[in-house]
């Protein structure tokens, strides 16, 4: 994949040792089959998933522990973001309230860190599955997901913008997610 190679190097190059594999998944495979195409790499254990495009401290034990407590195939770290816009509430035509934006009128979203179960392949098709469509939507209808909520920062890498807002942050020493030394 991208940069594939950078990445094992890097892990090669660490004084822990790490054991990194990199599984091509092909460039047509939707979400949900890049997930099934690791099925033999996991070995019927619990696993850690994440998109990678968006950077928060969420801490890891702890959403370990809240999967295992909870007893499903599936959790996800759910996120509040950075609300971008004003909130304008109507009625019929008119306007009725005029607010600032604020976290709390904001939808819980999708923050992309998982804790898996190998049982969650049994909902993935194959390479044309979209994980956050069938899958998902298969899991809540059997009661098998649950939600973590983080609530700390969040913000995505979705565009120039936001990579220009991230980098301003870790140049400037306020990089939130920096939590090692």
């Amino acid at each position: 994949g991208y940069k594939g190679e950078i990445i094992k190097e890097y892990f090669e190059n660490i004084s822990e040792k790490w054991n990194v594999t990199l599984v091509d998944t092909g460039l047509d495979t939707m979400t949900g089959g890049r997930i099934k195409k690791i099925e033999k790499y996991v070995h019927n254990q619990t696993f850690c998933l994440s998109y990678g495009d968006d950077l928060k401290s969420v801490d890891i034990t702890e959403l370990i522990n809240f999967h295992k407590t909870r007893k499903k195939l599936a959790t996800v770290t759910i996120a509040k973001p950075n609300p971008r816009f004003g909130i304008v509430t109507i009625q019929e035509d008119d306007i009725i309230n005029i607010g600032e934006k604020s976290k709390k009128d904001e939808n819980w979203i999708n923050g992309g860190y998982f804790v898996l179960e190998p049982e969650i392949f049994d909902y993935i098709d194959g390479d044309s599955s979209i994980w956050e469509v069938e899958p998902m939507k298969k899991l809540v209808k059997d009661n098998q997901i649950s939600a973590f909520k983080y609530n700390g920062e969040y913000y995505p890498m979705d565009t120039i913008q936001d990579k220009i807002k991230l980098e301003e942050l870790w140049e400037s020493g306020n990089a939130y997610w920096k939590n090692w030394k």
